[in-house]
């Protein structure tokens, strides 16, 4: 079972026990503002949500990582990579994301786990290129894929909402060159 650390988090597969927390974190419309149509997510939603990550890794040998704090074993979110099917124009492709509680807003952590999700994706995996889609005015989350070093590689329509979103990609040749 594949399981990241990093200075403050530990990212490892889904357990029972994480559902509750992740329910709450899909449930605060603040959160999900960014996320689709914006709408919220209920208990059985994440509960689906999480079978399906679940299933991805079994599909592909990765998929999103449930995002524990390691100094209290608290669920904070999620990171990792998974395949982008509801912008299948991108495909194939894979995308690096992340999901995290307000409480854990702000203190970096978003980039800590997702350049850990990139490390796995790009040595473990052996990936050519991955890409993180945003939409338009996520500031904060543009901001993150600024730090890992994402470039800009397009704008499209989330056809699921009808939202724009802006495309960004990091390839292993300039994932190697700016990590040394």
């Amino acid at each position: 079972m594949v399981v990241l650390e990093t200075s403050r988090l530990v990212l490892r597969r889904w357990r029972e026990d994480d559902l509750a927390p992740m329910a709450a974190v899909n449930a605060d419309a603040e959160v999900m503002r960014w996320i689709g149509d914006g709408a919220v997510r209920d208990e059985e939603q994440t509960r689906r949500g999480i079978e399906a990550i679940e299933q991805e890794w079994d599909r592909h040998g990765f998929g999103l990582f449930a995002m524990e704090i390691r100094s209290t074993g608290e669920l904070a979110g999620f990171t990792g990579l998974s395949v982008p099917d509801f912008l299948p124009e991108l495909l194939p492709a894979v995308e690096v994301g992340w999901r995290l509680g307000r409480a854990h807003w702000g203190q970096g952590l978003a980039t800590e786990a997702a350049a850990a999700a990139l490390r796995f994706g790009f040595e473990d995996r052996g990936l050519g290129r991955i890409i993180s889609i945003v939409q338009l005015d996520n500031g904060a989350s543009e901001r993150v894929i600024t730090k890992l070093g994402m470039l800009p590689a397009g704008e499209t329509v989330d056809p699921s909402c009808g939202r724009r979103v802006r495309v960004f990609q990091l390839s292993s040749d300039r994932y190697v060159t700016i990590t040394r």
